[in-house]
């Protein structure tokens, strides 16, 4: 019997942290996850010596930021800015994402025979350092969600939706320069 309860005991224990996890899918939880892919994207390609592979990790660098900068901008945003009004936060993101945008549209439209493109990628990494700094200090972007009324388990849901979507269709996204020249080649042009 003494067994029955200690085992009641653990279990009860074990689904306490249940609880907790459910709260790792909520809308921040799942940004933070995609600012830590990046993070070790960036990573990846300082370290990557062939531009094969270099060319390789831009394009997937540039792949997760523009899905991730999409549901951002379509669904944490714009409830970010209705649930807080703070404007000043909302638009320094915005102009941001503009500014990486610009960035990685260069990317794409280069490759390793560029001889600026490792120096894009190395800006673009200082740039996403910074945003994502300002997003998850504690006075920044997700500590004012979490103080909010923001309903984030729901937020969570809806951009898990969207970037699922977004990322089936990441083949229809534009080709590096490269490929491009590749494939007009394989066309007699």
């Amino acid at each position: 019997m003494a067994r029955a309860k200690k085992t009641a005991r653990k279990s009860t224990r074990r689904a306490a942290p249940r609880t907790r996890r459910a709260s790792n899918d909520d809308a921040i939880a799942l940004l933070k996850g995609d600012h830590r892919e990046v993070e070790g994207l960036f990573e990846q390609f300082e370290s990557a010596r062939s531009q094969s592979r270099q060319e390789e990790l831009a394009r997937k660098i540039c792949q997760a930021l523009r899905v991730h900068t999409q549901v951002e901008h379509e669904i944490f945003y714009p409830a970010f800015l209705e649930a807080t009004g703070d404007e000043d936060i909302h638009h320094e993101a915005e102009v941001e994402h503009q500014g990486a945008e610009k960035l990685i549209g260069e990317i794409e439209a280069s490759g390793p025979e560029d001889d600026y493109f490792r120096a894009k990628v190395t800006v673009l990494a200082e740039m996403i350092k910074h945003h994502v700094n300002e997003e998850e200090k504690r006075d920044g972007m997700f500590g004012k969600a979490r103080q909010s009324d923001m309903d984030l388990a729901a937020l969570g849901e809806q951009l898990a939706a969207r970037k699922s979507e977004l990322m089936s269709q990441s083949g229809s996204k534009p080709q590096s320069r490269r490929s491009r020249q590749d494939a007009g080649m394989h066309l007699g042009r």
